[in-house]
C-alpha cells in the first residue's frame, strides 16, 4: 500500500499564511531599498552548468552542490551562490557596457550539506551587484546598502564586520605560501583555529616573522584605530595598501552617517576564493550566521570573458525573518481580510459589496453560509 508523503526532505520547509506574508514583506523592504539606489532587477536560472561553479571559480565545493544531468549528458547544478551566475550573465549581456551596471535579484539557493546544525539547505536571498566600478566609493555604497536595507526591515541592533582579503594575501605572497596552503590557512584563520593554523605554518617551513604576522590576523579586529595600528606594524606593500583602502572606506562611510554599524576584522576570510578586496558580513542578536554578506570580486567576470571590477552583497531573507522573530520586532502586515457570508438569496447583493470593498483596497473573502442543521 502506497502512503502519501506529507513531510518535506531534511533541510527544506513549507511556509504559508502569516509567516509567508511576513517573508514577502521583508523581501519587498530589501528590494525597494536596492531599487531606490538605481539597481535594476535581473533574473538568472535556478540551475546552471557545473562549470559556472567550478573549483577554478572559487565558490561552493563540488561535494556541497546538488548535481544532475540533462539529456545531452551535461552536468548541471542548482545554484548554491548567486554571484557567479550574475557574473556570467553580466559578461554575456553587458560585455560592451562602459558605464557601471547596477543589478539586483531575488531567488533561492541550494547547498547540499550534511552538517546542517539547524541550517536550511534551501534559502531565499536578495542581493545587489555593482559591476564596472572599482572605487572605494562603490565599496562604501554596497556596505551602506546593507546597513540601510537591514534598518528598513526593522532591525536596529546589528553590526557589519569588514575585512580585507588583500591584507592576508600580501603576507602569504611574501611568505612564499602555495595556493593550497594559503586556502587551508584561510579556513583555519577564518574559524579562529589558532593552533591548526600554527601547525600548518610550521609544517610548511614558513619563516617565524611571517608566521607571527599571519597568526596575528586573528587578533586584528575592532574600530578603525585598531586597523590603523595594524598598518603601522606591517612592512608588506600589498597589506599596507589594503589597510589604506579600509581607512578611505571608513571616511566615505562616515559621509553616509552609518559608521556606528561598522567594525573591522582582518582575520575574517571568506570561503569563497573569488573575493579580491573588501569582504563583509552583517551579524545580529539571535542568529549565529551572517544575515548579509558580500565583498569585492574584481577577477570573477574575467572567467566569463569580461574584464571588469565588481562588488556586491546578498541578504539571507530566512535568517532576517528569524532575527526579527527572536528580537520580538513586529512586522506590519497588511490589513486583515474581511469575511462576508452569503446565501443563495443574497449572493448578488453580497458580491456587489465585496467588489466595492476590494476596489477600495480591502481584502475580502466570501463564504457560503451553511444552513443550520
Amino acid at each position: 500500500m502506497n502512503h502519501i508523503l506529507l513531510h518535506t526532505p531534511e533541510g527544506v520547509r513549507d511556509i504559508y499564511g502569516k509567516e509567508y506574508a511576513r517573508k514577502l514583506f521583508i523581501e519587498d523592504c530589501l528590494r525597494n531599498k536596492l531599487v531606490s539606489y538605481g539597481y535594476e532587477d535581473i533574473q538568472t536560472p535556478t540551475f546552471e552548468y557545473f562549470d559556472v561553479f567550478s573549483k577554478e571559480i572559487g565558490t561552493t565545493p563540488s561535494k556541497d552542490l546538488y548535481k544532475f544531468f540533462d539529456k545531452e549528458g551535461n552536468t548541471l547544478v542548482l545554484r548554491p551562490d548567486f554571484t557567479p551566475s550574475i557574473a556570467r550573465c553580466a559578461a554575456k549581456y553587458f560585455c560592451e557596457e562602459s558605464v557601471p551596471v547596477r543589478c539586483c535579484y531575488m531567488g533561492n539557493t541550494f547547498i547540499n550539506t550534511s552538517s546542517l546544525q539547524g541550517k536550511l539547505k534551501e534559502v531565499t536571498q536578495i542581493g545587489g551587484e555593482l559591476i564596472g566600478d572599482g572605487s572605494v566609493e562603490a565599496d562604501a555604497e554596497m556596505i551602506n546598502l546593507v546597513i540601510e536595507s537591514l534598518l528598513h526591515t526593522g532591525l536596529d541592533h546589528f553590526q557589519v564586520s569588514i575585512g580585507q582579503v588583500e591584507y592576508f594575501k600580501g603576507i602569504c605572497e611574501e611568505a612564499g605560501l602555495d595556493e593550497d596552503t594559503e586556502l587551508s590557512l584561510r579556513e583555519y584563520i577564518s574559524a579562529k583555529n589558532y593552533y591548526a593554523a600554527e601547525n600548518l605554518l610550521q609544517e610548511s617551513g614558513v619563516l617565524q616573522e611571517y608566521c607571527g604576522q599571519l597568526l596575528n590576523t586573528t587578533n586584528l579586529f575592532g574600530g578603525i584605530e585598531e586597523i590603523k595600528e595594524a598598518g603601522k606594524n606591517i612592512r608588506n606593500k600589498r597589506a599596507q595598501d589594503a589597510i589604506a583602502r579600509l581607512e578611505r572606506l571608513y571616511g566615505v562611510l562616515k559621509l553616509y552617517g552609518n559608521e556606528k554599524y561598522v567594525s573591522f576584522d582582518l582575520g575574517m576570510l571568506s570561503k569563497y576564493r573569488y573575493y579580491t578586496g573588501i569582504i563583509f558580513k552583517a551579524y545580529t542578536h539571535g542568529i549565529g550566521d551572517a544575515i548579509a554578506k558580500g565583498g569585492r570580486y574584481d577577477s570573477l567576470l574575467s572567467h566569463f570573458g569580461k574584464e571588469a571590477p565588481a562588488v556586491g552583497f546578498v541578504a539571507v531573507v530566512d535568517d532576517i525573518l528569524e532575527a526579527l522573530s527572536r528580537q520580538k520586532i513586529q512586522i506590519p502586515l497588511s490589513l486583515e481580510k474581511q469575511i462576508l457570508t452569503y446565501t443563495d438569496g443574497d449572493y448578488t447583493e453580497v458580491l456587489k459589496k465585496a467588489q466595492m470593498l476590494r476596489s477600495s483596497g480591502m481584502a475580502v473573502e466570501m463564504r457560503r453560509k451553511e444552513p443550520k442543521a
